[in-house]
């Protein structure tokens, strides 16, 4: 199998030059780096190519590294059904140059850059219909950042009263609690002690 994915990044890599910034193949799975502007280009390459045959769409999501100067990852993900190989794509940008839509390529695509625009704020070029599709229009920020903040905001629902979409103030429903994780009832078959942590909660 990893000879197999060996030679694939061998190809990827000869076939599109700077389009290909880097590839390897780690635990039996082959991923390629490619440059923002090159990945229609490796995407397209990897589904039409005879020794790639990656027609199969799984799915297209991103990754926030706010440390970064291009902070954000889009990491797509394809199969080829005729060798039962996976390839794993990743693109760095940031929040202001959008990465070129791969919806013309894979239709399924659509839904997946949208959400990855909707949670994270990534753009996509020349994307057909790139709006919210988890969060209300109205809503502001982009909630899978790590650095969006968790209290301070509104959050939205479904009013069937109302008949629309209401703002609220965020409600955490449940405090903090300290789980410490052990079950006294599962003392026995452990060999554990016969007082365990956590015993003393069962005493009304």
């Amino acid at each position: 199998m990893d000879e197999n994915l060996l030679d694939i990044g061998d190809v990827v890599a000869a076939e599109l030059g700077e389009a290909v910034l880097d590839w390897e193949v780690t635990r039996g799975e082959l991923t390629i780096h490619a440059s923002r502007d090159g990945i229609r280009k490796v995407i397209k390459f990897l589904r039409d190519d005879p020794t790639c045959h990656f027609n199969c769409f799984i799915d297209l999501c991103g990754v926030d590294y706010p440390n970064r100067a291009q902070r954000f990852d889009v990491v797509y993900h394809l199969l080829s059904p005729y060798q039962n190989v996976r390839v794993r794509v990743k693109v760095q940008t940031d929040a202001d140059n959008p990465v070129p839509s791969i919806v013309e390529l894979f239709p399924g695509a659509n839904w997946f850059e949208r959400e990855a625009f909707d949670l994270y704020g990534i753009m996509f070029a020349d994307h057909p219909d790139l709006r919210r599709i988890l969060t209300d229009y109205g809503f502001e920020g982009h909630p899978l950042r790590k650095d969006f903040p968790l209290t301070g905001h509104v959050e939205v629902r479904y009013s069937e009263d109302e008949k629309r979409v209401v703002y609220e103030p965020v409600k955490l429903t449940q405090e903090y609690r300290d789980f410490d994780y052990e079950s006294p009832w599962e003392g026995g078959a452990y060999n554990l002690p016969a007082k365990l942590p956590g015993d003393e909660k069962a005493k009304g």
